[in-house]
């Protein structure tokens, strides 16, 4: 079974001993291992020198049983994001956008629909899908893509050429706009919440699209694809949902500590000066308040990934140090991940190593989601 986050309870039982008879010789049996098989001390039976057996005495009365109830995560963290239900559905295929001998590729939108603790959400999201030619059903991959400021975003930017590789290999391929990008409906609270509404969009696109009559989709072979930021994206959505996709593969990725991206990408930039206020604000920043920014990172919550994981990251990428993808690699093999790290001679983009790179993602694909 996939193991959840979630609320816990713990029940302890808690049993009076009886009081010791006169003829105890008082040794100490504490040293029985936790698991053995042992009466409980008030049901054994002692025999006094004179030979005739002892009373045990009137059996003790247990106390009630009291239960520990954990409270529940923050509506802000990963642990948060996996108490929601996530219930993507009414995907929708809109206009035809290219037709070529391998796929068809259309503009699509579906509702990306989730349920919280205090309450319920749903956004129309936007993106576009690549349709290979043929009846199918096909195995397909969601694309997780990475930043561009959504002012300038356009749908279906960002993983136009993976896209496009994966329905000629014979995926459907699907990029998911997300929230307040492109025709996708805004959420004014995206930017505080950490983008984990993101990660709440690819769970339900996955939904959406094993839900659709208008895709032939192998319900058993999907996988996740993101690069950048849409990596970390990637990782949150499989730890939030074990179970959800058979794979997924992270080119290029943020880090699975989001303090250091908040280092790397807004502290710096002074266009995000207003941002970087309102987090410190909301949250607190990341050396004032560790416990929040851990809740939002994917790092401390990987021992909840379930499926295999394939990084994929350049030896001379100056936007995401190769040491985040080094260092996430560690911690994926240290929580039991069946995770491996591909290195390419290339930088964040991928360039001159995109078809090689790609050539061994189709492979993990492949090979991991079976035929």
């Amino acid at each position: 079974m996939p193991r959840r986050l979630g609320l816990v309870s713990v029940l302890v039982a808690l049993g009076l001993l009886t009081a010791c008879t006169s003829a105890d010789n008082g040794n100490d049996e504490g040293g029985r291992s936790a698991g053995a098989s042992a009466s409980p001390p008030n049901e054994r039976s002692q025999t006094p020198t004179d030979g005739s057996p002892s009373s045990t005495g009137p059996p003790a009365e247990s106390e009630p049983t009291p239960t520990v109830t954990e409270p529940p995560p923050r509506r802000v963290s990963v642990p948060g994001l996996a108490a929601q239900t996530h219930r993507g559905d009414q995907l929708t295929l809109g206009a035809v956008r290219e037709r070529t001998a391998a796929y068809t590729s259309h503009d699509i939108s579906y509702r990306s629909r989730s349920t919280t603790p205090s309450g319920a959400e749903a956004y129309r999201i936007t993106g576009v899908v690549n349709v290979p030619t043929g009846r199918g059903p096909f195995p397909a991959v969601v694309l997780a893509h990475g930043y561009i400021d959504p002012a300038v975003y356009v749908r279906g930017q960002g993983m136009t050429r993976e896209r496009g590789y994966l329905a000629a290999r014979g995926y459907i391929a699907l990029h998911v706009d997300y929230r307040n990008h492109a025709e996708s409906d805004d959420d004014p609270t995206y930017q505080t919440d950490l983008r984990l509404g993101y990660a709440a969009d690819v769970i339900n696109a996955v939904k959406a699209l094993r839900a659709s009559r208008d895709l032939p989709v192998a319900d058993d072979r999907i996988g996740l694809f993101g690069r950048s930021m849409g990596g970390g994206v990637v990782q949150k959505a499989l730890i939030a949902e074990p179970g959800l996709a058979q794979a997924g593969t992270a080119w290029a990725s943020v880090s699975s500590r989001e303090g250091e991206n908040y280092n790397q990408f807004t502290r710096p930039d002074p266009e995000d000066a207003a941002l970087t206020d309102e987090l410190a604000r909301r949250h607190g920043l990341p050396e004032d308040n560790t416990a929040f920014w851990s809740g939002v990172s994917s790092r401390p919550y990987l021992d909840q990934i379930s499926e295999p994981v394939l990084l994929v990251h350049g030896r001379r990428d100056d936007t995401c140090p190769p040491r985040w993808a080094s260092a996430t690699q560690r911690a994926m093999l240290a929580a039991g991940v069946d995770s491996q790290l591909a290195w390419y001679d290339d930088g964040h983009a991928f360039g001159p190593a995109f078809n090689a790179a790609m050539n061994r993602t189709v492979r993990f694909f492949d090979t991991r989601m079976g035929p």
